[in-house]
């Protein structure tokens, strides 16, 4: 089997997935993955939401360009979303208020109607998102990796990387094998700075941050697949119907390193704490918990385009909780960036602009 190619991918995450399924129409590609299946850490375990008021600006744009691929794809199924302001948080609410689009204040009383169990007294005002859904995460990820075995690529796994050098190309050294290509594709998410340190460059000070989950049974005698998704403006819980059960997340973004994560059980007990302090519903059982790595570049924005100072390495990575919403327009923007081509432009239309995401603005 061939080792040579013009492109790899590190990373088959829906990042790597994604942008190899597009650069597969045209070049030879190839994805190493470091875990033995894709989608192992942050894609398998995503609260599985499209939120187009979710994110910075550029985040933002992405989602609102994603939309027409998931429809078309049949990703979503629509489930709208609450946020909820409770004492004290008037400037979240004004900042949320200040970046949207579509949302709706709605009276206290309303929102209590799309929710039976929330406390009357909680929130001080409510808004509405109808355009928010749920995605098929799984059906989206394994789509992306058909087409790109369709295309001809192919996928490598238990392959992680531990080498990488340049001489006249890139000479990639994982698994006990050694793959060359012009390219490298660095979508390697939370390890996506040690991967630069393998080839020699400044990593970008991304920081992965721990996100927990429990996952609850709903009160008997309600039909929990037909609430919203509700949480407070200032991001401190969140909760989601999914699979006929709750779950339920304090939001929080812990600093950790690179890992397996799992939840957080003191921040489980405080996230739950607070969704109770919102809902007449008393959480007596979690059935289980699991944690997620949600990686942010400094400023918080993803980190998007070749390197200034390294020929062919490309940096896809700093997604942050928001990968998966973004990937459609995403993975076809990076690999238009990759193959040297303008920025497609119905993602142009919805003022995202490709310097924003450059790799180049950290450089000293």
């Amino acid at each position: 089997m061939s080792r040579d190619f013009d492109i790899i991918v590190i990373g088959a995450g829906i990042a790597g997935a994604s942008v190899a399924a597009h650069l597969a129409e045209t070049r030879r590609v190839a994805i190493l993955e470091m875990e033995e299946r894709p989608g192992y850490h942050t894609t398998g375990r995503s609260a599985s939401t499209y939120e187009p008021n979710y994110g910075p600006a550029p985040i933002r744009a992405l989602t609102r360009a994603s939309r027409k691929a998931f429809d078309q794809g049949h990703y979503l199924t629509p489930r709208e979303t609450l946020f909820l302001m409770a004492e004290g948080q008037d400037d979240s609410f004004a900042a949320l208020m200040a970046a949207q689009q579509g949302m709706l204040e709605i009276a206290v009383s309303a929102a209590l109607g799309k929710h039976p169990l929330l406390r009357a007294d909680y929130a001080r005002r409510a808004v509405l998102d109808p355009a928010t859904a749920d995605i098929d995460v799984d059906l989206l990820h394994q789509t992306f990796l058909r087409q790109f075995k369709s295309r001809g690529g192919v996928l490598h796994c238990a392959k992680g990387v531990i080498a990488l050098a340049h001489e006249g190309g890139w000479t990639v050294t994982a698994g006990g094998e050694t793959f060359r290509a012009e390219v490298i594709v660095n979508a390697a998410g939370a390890w996506g700075d040690r991967v630069a340190e393998l080839a020699g460059l400044t990593p970008i000070g991304l920081q992965p941050k721990r996100r927990s989950i429990a996952v609850v049974p709903g009160p008997d005698g309600h039909k929990v697949m037909d609430w919203p998704l509700i949480g407070d403006v200032g991001e401190t819980w969140y909760c989601k119907p999914q699979g006929g059960k709750l779950i339920v997340s304090p939001a929080d973004a812990t600093p950790v390193d690179p890992h397996d994560a799992y939840a957080d059980d003191m921040a489980l007990a405080e996230g739950i704490d607070r969704f109770q302090q919102a809902v007449t519903f008393e959480v007596t059982r979690v059935d289980h918990t699991w944690g997620g790595l949600r990686s942010f570049a400094p400023d918080g924005t993803p980190v998007v385009g070749f390197d200034p100072q390294a020929e062919g390495f490309f940096w896809l990575i700093g997604q942050g909780g928001y990968g998966i919403q973004t990937s459609p327009a995403l993975s076809h923007l990076a690999a238009a960036m990759v193959k040297g081509e303008a920025v497609p432009g119905y993602i142009a239309d919805e003022g995202l602009v490709a310097r924003d995401l450059s790799p180049a603005r950290f450089a000293q």
